[in-house]
């Protein structure tokens, strides 16, 4: 097998550089069209996959932030043990996410806010449920009908969450990210997804549309 030595090779490369115009112009503009999809792909992919990670942290915060806003609801009264909410609250707390997810749009998201009981059994079933979604530059939520109904069960609720006659408030965020250019991640998109589990802070349950149906004193119900 014939070997080139070192000086070879040296002295090869000195005569390219100093007759770059007529001899090396080919070996550079090779290695430029080797080398650029290669940056292409590594800036872009880059930029993209930075992105879909601050909108998958951001759907987290989302989930967080909607069951935390609707466990604080205060009770009625100093001594009641339970706290109504409202059409008006829910999308009060709905159109939170779309600063939270600035600068970065809004509209393929959709969330849900739900309460759960668990009774004496450990079995956990929805009490009630909303959902929300936001148009295409709206300042505000628009409350739709959720998924869950009441009387559904839940399967998914963590085992240190199953206590006993108590409630909780269950928040559920999707979002569909696209990056600007998909030259890296699917052009289709991303979808993203998350839950939060949120005790009612300051009373037994929360109210909404009348359920849980409070028992002849005025209490949550807890069989």
């Amino acid at each position: 097998m014939k070997t080139i030595s070192m000086s070879a090779v040296w002295l090869r490369l000195r005569r390219c550089a100093a007759d770059m115009p007529a001899n090396c112009s080919g070996v550079a503009a090779t290695e430029f069209a080797v080398i650029v999809p290669i940056m292409l792909a590594m800036f872009f992919g880059t930029v993209e996959f930075s992105s879909g990670v601050a909108v998958d942290r951001k759907v987290t915060i989302i989930a967080r932030t909607l069951s935390d806003l609707t466990s604080q609801s205060p009770p009625p009264t100093a001594q009641s043990p339970w706290a109504p909410v409202y059409d008006s609250d829910l999308q009060n707390i709905f159109t939170a996410s779309i600063s939270i997810l600035k600068p970065y749009s809004s509209t393929p998201a959709t969330a849900t806010i739900s309460e759960i009981y668990v009774d004496s059994s450990n079995n956990a079933t929805i009490t009630w449920s909303k959902a929300a979604t936001i148009a295409a530059n709206a300042t505000q939520a628009t409350l739709t009908a959720s998924s869950r109904n009441p009387g559904d069960p839940v399967t998914t609720l963590p085992a240190q969450l199953l206590v006993k006659q108590t409630y909780l408030i269950l928040s559920e965020v999707s979002y569909v990210y696209t990056p600007t250019i998909g030259y890296v991640m699917a052009k289709t998109g991303v979808a993203l997804n998350d839950v939060a589990y949120t005790r009612p802070r300051q009373v037994v349950c929360v109210v909404y549309g009348g359920l849980p149906k409070l028992d002849s004193n005025n209490n949550c119900p807890t069989p």
